[in-house]
C-alpha cells in the first residue's frame, strides 16, 4: 500500500511539474512570435514611414509642444544634419519593404547608422564644425586627429557608400555604374558623329563584312536600335536608328516602328502534376523491364519536356518503340519522343502542356539578344522547350523552306519572319519582293515602303519578276567583281571607303529578301520554269545579300523537289498529316508529332537534328499597325538616294514598259520551244496543222507536238481542235512576217 501511494504522489507531482512548466512557456511566448517575418518587416517598415513624417513635420513646428522640443534635442546633437534623420528612416523603410522576404531588420538598422554617422562626419569635416552637430563633430575630430583630413574623408565616404550598399543589399555591379558608363561612352560617339557631319563626311557604315557569312561580328552595338514607346505623338514614337546602323544608302529620314503597335505573351502555361507525370513514365518503362533515372523537368510554352537517363546497355530503340505506350500511360496526345538530346547523354520525352502560353512577338523583339545584335538579318523564331527565345541569321542560312498542313501557322510565321526583319531595317537597307498566289496572306503589306514592287499575286509575273531578280543578281556580281570583293559585306565597307577618301562610291547593294508564301500554285503551272530559277538563285544569291523565303501547304516531292531540298537546307515544319510529308519537309520524323498552332520543327542547315520551337505570333492588326505607321512616316518619300535610280525606275512602277510589264511583254513573245518557229512556218505553208504531222515533219515525240500546238493555238496562229480533222490555220503566208 506504501508503495501504491508513493507512486501516486509521484505521478501527480509530475503532473503539477508539467502543467506549471506549460504556463511558463505560454508566459515566455510573445505575441508575435507566430508572425511570419514578411509580416514583421512589414510593420516594420510602416513603424519606419510614419517615423520618418513625424520627425518631418517637427523640423516645420506642425508636430505640436512634443515635436518642439524633440526638434531641438536631435538638432543639438545632429545639427543641420537633423534633415538627414527623416531621410534615413525612409531608407530603412523602402529597404524593409523591397527585402519584405529576408529577416534583415538588423542590417538595414546598421546600414542606416553607418549612414547617418558617415553623412554626419562628412558635413562636419568639409563644411563648418557644427553642421553635422555632436555626431558629426566627434566622428570628424577623432579620425582627423588619428588620419588628418583626405584620409579622413575617404574613410567616411568608404563607410558612406557601404551603409547604402548594407541597407539595400545591392553590389556596385547592381546595374547603375554600367549604364553610367555606357551613357559617357554613347554621348561621346555622339559627339564625334556630329563633328564629321559639320565638316561634310558622310557617315557611311556597313554591317560587318562577316555578318552575311555567318561569322561573329568584328564591331560591337554601335548600331544598337533605341525602342521610344512614347505615345505624345507620331514624332515621339518614332524609334530612330543610332548613326553608322546598319546604313547602305543616304535617306533623309530612318524611321522604324515603336514597339507599342506588337502585342506581348498572353496566357501561362500549365503542365498540370509534373512530379505525378515523371512518376507515370518511369513506373511505365520499369514495366518492359527499362530502368531509368528521371532528370530534370523544363516548362515550354507548349510542351513539357521530361528527361531521363536510361541504364547502361538499354537500346535507345526499345524506349522510342513505346511511344504509343507512354502517351497511353500519361493520357496525353501526341508526345514526342527526342532520343538523344543534342549534346546530352539524355533522352527527352515532350508532352502537351494543358493550357497552352502564346508568345509574342513584342517580347522577343524587346530581348537583349535582339537588341543587341548587330547582325541586320536576324529573324525572332520563337521560344523552345526550356522558353528560352531562338533566333537565326538569314545570311547563315542562307534560304528558308516552310512547309506544313493548312492551319498550321505558316502564314503567321513568315509575318513574324518579316516584322523581325522590318523593325531592324528601313526601306534603304532591304527590300521585300512578296509572291502572293492567294492574294488573301501578304496583301496587306502593300503600303509598305520596303517593297519593290507592289505584292505579286499573278504566277506569270511571278515567273517574271524572279527573272529579274536573277538579273539583279548577275548586276551585283558585276559590280562586286568591279569593287574587287567576295561578298557584300565586304563591298559594303568598300563602298563606305570610297565614299570617305573618294567623296564617291559604287552603288548602294540593299539586301532583298523574296518571299513566296504558296509554292504550290506557281509549280502547279510553271513547274520547271520555278524550279529552275529558285535552284539558280538558292545557288548564286547569298553572296549578293538575296535570299528566298518560301512556303507551301503541298509538302509532296512534286513541289519540294529534291533539286530545291539540296539547295534550302534551313528548313520549318509545321504539323503534318503523316510520318511520309514529315520525311520529305525535313527528311526525318517528327512534324506529325506536333500540336498545330505554330508548334515547329526547325532544322538548321549546318545541324542534323531539328529543334521545336512554339513560334511567336502575329495577328493581323498588328501587322496593319506597323505597315500604316511605316507608310505615313514615309509618304512619298523618293527613294532613288538609296537604289541606284535605273533599278528604281525599273522596278517601281508595274506599268512601266521597263519594269515588269517589259518583262510580261518579252514572256508573250518569247517561244517557250525551240521548235515552235518551224512549227509555225509548216502551219502557215501547208495550211493544216495536227500532232501527227508535226511529229513527222519535226520528228519528235506526241508530248512535244501537242505542247508547239497549244502554243501555236494560243499565239492565235491556229484554230481550236475539230474532232478527228486538222485544224484550221488563221495565219496566211502573205501575212507572217
Amino acid at each position: 500500500c506504501d508503495i501504491i501511494e508513493l507512486m501516486s504522489k509521484r505521478a501527480k507531482k509530475a503532473k503539477k511539474d508539467k502543467e506549471e512548466n506549460r504556463k511558463k512557456q505560454e508566459s515566455k511566448n510573445r505575441w508575435h512570435d507566430n508572425l511570419k517575418p514578411e509580416t514583421k518587416n512589414s510593420i516594420l517598415a510602416v513603424f519606419s514611414f510614419a517615423l520618418g513624417l513625424i520627425l518631418t513635420l517637427s523640423a516645420f513646428g506642425r508636430a505640436g509642444v512634443i515635436g518642439r522640443g524633440v526638434f531641438k534635442a536631435l538638432e543639438l546633437f545632429f545639427g543641420a544634419g537633423f534633415f538627414l534623420l527623416p531621410v534615413v528612416f525612409f531608407l530603412i523603410g523602402f529597404s524593409l519593404f523591397f527585402s519584405w522576404k529576408k529577416p534583415i531588420f538588423l542590417s538595414n538598422i546598421t546600414g542606416g547608422i553607418l549612414f547617418l554617422i558617415s553623412s554626419l562626419g562628412l558635413a562636419s569635416a568639409i563644411f563648418e564644425e557644427k553642421t553635422g552637430g555632436y555626431v558629426g563633430l566627434g566622428a570628424a575630430r577623432v579620425l582627423v586627429r588619428l588620419f588628418d583630413f583626405w584620409v579622413s574623408a575617404i574613410i567616411l565616404a568608404a563607410l558612406f557608400i557601404i551603409s547604402i550598399m548594407v541597407m539595400f543589399n545591392v553590389h556596385l555591379r547592381f546595374g547603375f555604374f554600367l549604364k553610367l558608363m555606357e551613357l559617357i561612352k554613347r554621348r561621346r560617339k555622339e559627339k564625334i558623329a556630329k563633328s564629321l557631319e559639320i565638316s561634310g563626311a558622310p557617315l557611311i557604315e556597313s554591317p560587318l563584312a562577316e555578318a552575311e557569312s555567318g561569322g561573329e561580328p568584328v564591331a560591337q552595338s554601335e548600331e544598337k536600335k533605341v525602342f521610344e514607346e512614347e505615345a505624345a505623338g507620331p514624332e515621339s514614337s518614332i524609334r530612330e536608328e543610332k548613326k553608322g546602323g546598319f546604313k547602305f544608302g543616304e535617306t533623309l529620314i530612318k524611321k522604324l516602328p515603336p514597339l507599342k503597335f506588337l502585342e506581348g505573351d498572353r496566357g501561362k502555361s500549365f503542365a498540370g502534376d509534373i512530379k505525378a507525370s515523371a512518376n507515370i513514365i518511369k513506373r511505365t518503362l520499369q514495366t518492359f523491364g527499362i530502368d531509368v533515372e528521371m532528370g530534370e523537368i523544363s516548362i515550354g510554352p507548349s510542351v513539357t519536356q521530361y528527361t531521363l537517363k536510361p541504364a547502361e546497355g538499354v537500346k535507345l530503340s526499345r524506349i522510342t518503340a513505346l511511344h504509343g505506350n507512354l502517351a497511353l500511360a500519361l493520357a496525353s496526345h501526341p508526345i514526342r519522343i527526342e532520343a538523344p538530346i543534342p549534346g546530352r547523354s539524355l533522352i527527352g520525352i515532350e508532352v502537351p502542356n494543358r493550357n497552352v502560353s502564346l508568345v509574342g512577338l513584342k517580347n522577343l523583339l524587346a530581348s537583349e539578344q535582339y537588341e543587341k545584335s548587330n547582325l541586320p538579318l536576324l529573324l525572332a523564331l520563337g521560344r523552345d522547350v526550356s522558353n528560352e527565345i531562338i533566333f537565326a541569321n538569314l545570311a547563315k542560312m542562307p534560304h528558308l523552306l516552310i512547309a506544313g498542313s493548312t492551319g498550321t501557322g505558316k502564314s503567321v510565321a513568315i509575318h513574324s519572319l518579316m516584322m523581325s526583319l522590318i523593325y531592324r531595317n528601313t526601306p534603304d537597307n532591304l527590300r521585300f519582293l512578296l509572291i502572293d498566289p492567294k492574294r488573301v496572306e501578304l496583301t496587306v503589306y502593300n503600303n509598305l515602303p520596303h517593297l519593290l514592287t507592289p505584292v505579286i499575286t499573278d504566277a506569270k509575273k511571278a515567273i517574271s519578276a524572279l527573272k529579274w531578280v536573277v538579273r539583279e543578281m548577275d548586276v551585283r556580281y558585276d559590280m562586286l567583281s568591279e569593287a574587287g570583293v567576295r561578298d557584300v559585306g565586304s563591298y559594303h565597307n568598300e563602298s563606305a571607303l570610297r565614299l570617305k577618301q573618294k567623296k564617291e562610291g559604287l552603288g548602294p547593294m540593299p539586301f532583298i529578301i523574296v518571299v513566296i508564301d504558296e509554292l504550290a500554285d506557281i509549280m502547279a503551272t510553271y513547274p520547271k520554269e520555278l524550279e529552275s530559277l529558285i535552284v539558280r538563285l538558292a545557288q548564286m544569291s547569298r553572296a549578293v545579300g538575296i535570299h528566298i523565303i518560301l512556303s507551301t501547304q503541298r509538302p509532296s516531292v512534286e513541289v519540294i523537289t529534291g533539286l530545291i531540298k539540296a539547295n534550302i537546307t534551313s528548313r520549318i515544319a509545321f504539323q503534318v498529316a503523316s510520318q511520309i510529308d514529315s520525311r520529305t519537309i525535313l527528311d526525318r520524323a517528327g512534324a506529325d508529332r506536333l500540336l498545330g498552332n505554330g508548334d515547329m520543327l526547325y532544322l538548321a542547315g549546318d545541324s542534323s537534328k531539328a529543334k521545336r520551337i512554339q513560334g511567336a505570333f502575329v495577328s493581323e492588326k498588328e501587322v496593319k499597325d506597323v505597315a500604316h505607321y511605316l507608310a505615313k512616316a514615309y509618304g512619298e518619300f523618293d527613294f532613288n538616294g538609296a537604289f541606284d535610280a535605273e533599278v528604281q525606275e525599273n522596278i517601281s512602277s508595274p506599268n512601266n514598259v521597263n519594269g515588269f510589264s517589259q518583262l510580261l511583254l518579252e514572256e508573250e513573245n518569247e517561244p517557250d520551244d525551240d521548235l515552235y518557229g518551224e512549227a509555225k512556218t509548216l502551219a502557215v505553208k501547208s495550211g493544216k496543222i495536227s500532232a501527227s504531222y508535226l511529229q513527222r515533219k519535226l520528228r519528235v515525240g506526241y508530248a512535244r507536238a501537242a505542247r508547239l500546238l497549244d502554243l501555236l493555238e494560243e499565239r492565235k496562229v491556229i484554230g481550236p481542235a475539230n474532232g478527228s480533222k486538222p485544224r484550221e490555220v488563221y495565219l496566211k503566208p502573205e501575212d507572217d512576217v
